[in-house]
C-alpha cells in the first residue's frame, strides 16, 4: 500500500497555467533595422504602428514533458512512502523483581513436593519459579537472590528464559549460610531505580528470619513503599523450627502489609503455585501494546523520474539540432 504524506501538495498542480495565463507576457528588446521612410511604407501598406512582439511557439513535446516534471516534482515534494503489514510490539507495563533466599536452611528436604514426597526447599522454589516465569510475558523480571549478601542474579529484563537459566544455575549457600531479609529488600529498591515504569512488584521467597541485614527490614519496607513498590511475601520454612531455620511468618507479613502487599504461607509446592494465581489476581498486568507500521521512502523515485524527463527532452532537441545543422 503507497500513501502520501503531504497530499495536500498537489493544489500547486494547477500553478504553472495560472503563471502562463495569468501574467503579462514578458517582453524584451531587441535591435532592429531603422528605416527613415518606414512611417511613409506603413500608410502606403495601411498598417497601423505599433510597438512590435514576437510569441515563441513552443512544440508540444515540451510542453508535455514540462507538465509531466511538474507533476513529478509535486509528487516527490508529497514525500510517497510504501506502507508494509500493520505488527505489533508488547511493551513491558509491569515490573518484577524475585528476591529468592538461598541460605543454608534452604537446603533441607522437608517441603512437600507435588507427588507428596519430601523434596528440598530451594528445588520446589525453583520449580514452581520457572513455571511462574512462563506466565510472564509482557513484564520485566529482575532475580536477586540472597543469603548473608543479597546480590542481583540477574538485571530487569524482558528476556525470561535467560532469567530462568540463571535461576536453575544457582545453587543454596552461593550468598552465605544467614538471611539477610533487608538487604535484599533494599537492593530491590536500588534495582527499580533504574526502571521508568510505575507499576513494580518484589515477591519475596524466604524460609527464614532475619539474621544478617545491616539495613533493617522495616526501614527497608517503608522505603520500598515510598518509591511505589509493592511487597508481596511468601514463607517457606517451618513455622514450628527454631533458630536459623525459624520461619517468622507474622514479620513477613508484616513487611508485606507495610508496601500495600501481603503474605502468604506456603505449605506445599501445590500452595505455592495457588500463592502465584493470587498476586495475579490482585495485580492484574495491563499490557501496552504499540502498533506500527514500516514505511519506505519513495519519493527518490519521482525526482529520478523527472531527472529522466528532462534529459530525454535535451536528448531530443540536441538531435533535432544537429539534424538541421547538417542540412
Amino acid at each position: 500500500m503507497i500513501e502520501l504524506t503531504h497530499p495536500w501538495i498537489f493544489v500547486l498542480l494547477p500553478l504553472p497555467l495560472l503563471v502562463r495565463f495569468g501574467l503579462p507576457a514578458y517582453r524584451q528588446r531587441e535591435d532592429a533595422v531603422r528605416l527613415p521612410f518606414f512611417a511613409a511604407l506603413a500608410q502606403a501598406s495601411g498598417v497601423a504602428v505599433r510597438d512590435g512582439a514576437a510569441v515563441v511557439a513552443h512544440r508540444r513535446m515540451a510542453l508535455v514533458a514540462g507538465a509531466a516534471i511538474w507533476a513529478l516534482l509535486l509528487l516527490a515534494l508529497a514525500e510517497p512512502v510504501r506502507l508494509g503489514p500493520p505488527k505489533e510490539i508488547s511493551k513491558a507495563s509491569r515490573d518484577v523483581i524475585l528476591a529468592i533466599d538461598i541460605s543454608g536452611s534452604m537446603d533441607k528436604v522437608d517441603f512437600p513436593g507435588p507427588d507428596g514426597k519430601a523434596q528440598q526447599r530451594f528445588a520446589a522454589v525453583q520449580d514452581v519459579v520457572s513455571a511462574f516465569l512462563e506466565s510472564r510475558e509482557g513484564d520485566r523480571v529482575a532475580l536477586i537472590v540472597f543469603g548473608s549478601q543479597a546480590y542481583v542474579q540477574a538485571p530487569l529484563t524482558e528476556d525470561l528464559d535467560t532469567v530462568e537459566a540463571l535461576l536453575q544455575q544457582t545453587e543454596v549457600g552461593m550468598a552465605g549460610p544467614h538471611t539477610a531479609l533487608g538487604d535484599a529488600i533494599g537492593l530491590a529498591i536500588h534495582t527499580f531505580e533504574a526502571s521508568d515504569i510505575d507499576e513494580r512488584l518484589l515477591i519475596l521467597l524466604s524460609d527464614g528470619n532475619d539474621t544478617a541485614s545491616r539495613m533493617s527490614p522495616i526501614n527497608a519496607a517503608e522505603i520500598a513503599r515510598d518509591k511505589g513498590v509493592t511487597l508481596f511475601a511468601i514463607g517457606v520454612g517451618d513455622p514450628k523450627a527454631s533458630g536459623e531455620d525459624r520461619l517468622d511468618m507474622e514479620a513477613l507479613s508484616a513487611l508485606a502489609a507495610r508496601t500495600g502487599g501481603e503474605g502468604f504461607f506456603a505449605a506445599d509446592a501445590q500452595a505455592l503455585d495457588t500463592i502465584y494465581q493470587q498476586i495475579d489476581a490482585q495485580t492484574p498486568r495491563a499490557q501496552d501494546t504499540l502498533r506500527w507500521r514500516q514505511r519506505e521512502p519513495l519519493g527518490y523515485v519521482a525526482l529520478l523520474l523527472a531527472v529522466a524527463v528532462g534529459v530525454l527532452l535535451l536528448g531530443v532537441f540536441w538531435l533535432g539540432a544537429r539534424r538541421r545543422s547538417a542540412t
